[in-house]
């Protein structure tokens, strides 16, 4: 497929009005660069004893303050860095047990309008081969990620008129669409959750998206520094304008979406203590204006993109300052979940596993239509970005699964209602962590028993079993219900959830 020729433009896209409704008294956006950098400098000495009355604070799940996330990324005592690390791993687990979503991106089209500097869809780059995939592709792209075993997709646009709201909301019925046979006999294999990764939309555009069907709605700032922002994003293009992309979640919950996904791109500016901080009082902002925080923190690092000087460039955001950086958002937001994606080797992502990360990829493809075509191996030229851990989705979850870590496919809290304002009281609470301890174990005894080998079987069986026996013990009362639906599972019924 070509591209159309539509006018697209910041003056055709961008509502004003859409941007300005959001704005404070002044004018300005709620990212306040000088007050932000002057929170960091105040709280820069922090003693023991008020990181200490910091660290109960999150365990006992409440926001942090921008004050209290700046005194957290000053530590640098190890001791007290220890006590950072233990505590993230107490508020991970009390929110969500010892498990892990795991989903895989779908990336749909590389035509971009945007010229951003760091990557490989920059419209400038002459070097990107270019597709955008077609219903019919969409279609056997999920059918090729539904053999891999995956549930849940994050399905990801580039910013361009033939993909704006109405292309996303047909592409998302296209992977809903597909099926594969399961190993029961009578059964089939579905994706049951769309998250979606695209650009700042309308209202009016978010809300046929929402119709179509969506999980999470992802768009990164990138870099929150104001300045930085410019620099990256040329005027003369819809991303360019930091107002239209930094009010995008005020839009989607107004538009009725209420899970939304922050991130940024760690290393595009070196002073990443900025940008956690930026995140979080984004988090507060959006707690302010809805109360309701982000469902899920993304902490994506730039990596090796075709095209571009600066993604090249030796990147100042070093493995240790993402382990902080990871543990610090842990900390601030104890209740929102925490992605680290294959774009991290496989060594940094097992060290974050024991800070609170939450959702993993694996498996993955980022060019467009590897999944269907089989590919193997990475071409520079035809993705965005370049990936560290090339790990199988089955090879994964045998690695979490030695290290005590479920795999959760549940999807139950989108199709059971708990989203929104509802989850983020289940979550604050400890109730979820309920629905998705019984509900992992539920749709891991699924997976295992339509996609995995028996030599992994038999390495995940230990786990499984602790976990049933857990369930058991917590739950005595009510675990005969959880054990008749684990027995149909296990003869053949699928999509059992609580």
């Amino acid at each position: 497929m070509q591209p159309t020729q539509q006018p697209f433009s910041p003056e055709t896209v961008i509502k004003r009005d859409e941007i300005d409704r959001y704005l404070g008294s002044d004018g300005r956006d709620f990212i306040h660069d000088s007050e932000l950098r002057a929170e960091l400098a105040a709280n820069s000495k922090p003693d023991a004893a008020r990181v200490r009355d910091i660290l109960a604070k999150s365990l006992a799940i409440q926001t942090l303050s921008g004050a209290e996330v700046a005194a957290l990324l000053a530590v640098d005592d190890p001791d007290l860095l220890a006590e950072m690390a233990q505590t993230a791993w107490d508020v991970k687990h009390k929110v969500y047990d010892n498990r892990i979503v795991t989903f895989a991106p779908m990336y749909i089209s590389s035509y971009c309008v945007n010229r951003c500097r760091y990557c490989g869809f920059s419209l400038d780059n002459h070097r990107e081969k270019r597709r955008c995939l077609t219903m019919d592709e969409i279609k056997r792209e999920a059918e090729a990620m539904i053999r891999l075993g995956h549930k849940r997709v994050m399905a990801v646009y580039g910013e361009h008129p033939m993909t704006g709201a109405r292309f996303i909301a047909d592409s998302l019925a296209a992977i809903y669409s597909a099926k594969v046979p399961g190993r029961a006999a009578g059964s089939a294999n579905n994706v049951r959750r769309i998250n979606v990764n695209a650009a700042p939309l309308s209202i009016d555009d978010l809300k046929i998206v929402r119709e179509a069907g969506i999980g999470t709605f992802q768009v990164f700032q990138e870099t929150y520094d104001h300045e930085v922002y410019a620099a990256m994003h040329p005027a003369n293009t819809v991303k360019g304008d930091f107002g239209w992309r930094v009010t995008c979640f005020h839009r989607a919950f107004d538009a009725g979406i209420d899970d939304v996904g922050l991130g940024v791109l760690f290393g595009l500016q070196p002073d990443w203590k900025y940008e956690v901080a930026a995140m979080c009082a984004h988090a507060r902002e959006l707690e302010r204006f809805v109360g309701i925080g982000p469902h899920t923190f993304s902490v994506p690092r730039m990596h090796a993109a075709s095209g571009s000087d600066v993604a090249n460039a030796a990147n100042p955001f070093s493995d240790d300052d993402f382990f902080k950086a990871v543990m610090v958002l842990r900390l601030a937001v104890p209740y929102t979940g925490l992605i680290v994606t294959a774009r991290e080797t496989k060594e940094l992502r097992d060290r974050c596993l024991k800070i609170g990360i939450t959702q993993m990829d694996a498996g993955t493809r980022i060019d467009i239509g590897g999944y269907s075509a089989g590919n193997v191996g990475q071409k520079i030229d035809e993705q965005q970005f370049m990936l560290g851990d090339n790990r199988s989705l089955e090879r994964m979850i045998v690695d979490l699964a030695k290290q005590g870590v479920i795999t959760s496919f549940c999807t139950a809290g989108y199709r059971c209602g708990r989203t929104g304002g509802c989850i983020m009281d289940a979550l604050k609470t400890g109730r979820e962590g309920t629905f998705c301890k019984i509900n992992a174990v539920l749709t891991f005894r699924e997976w295992l028993d339509d996609f995995a080998s028996p030599e992994s079987v038999e390495a995940c069986k230990p786990l499984l079993e602790k976990e049933l026996a857990a369930i058991a013990e917590q739950y005595p009362v009510f675990f005969p219900q959880i054990k008749a639906r684990y027995d149909r599972i296990c003869a053949g019924e699928r999509d059992l959830y609580f």
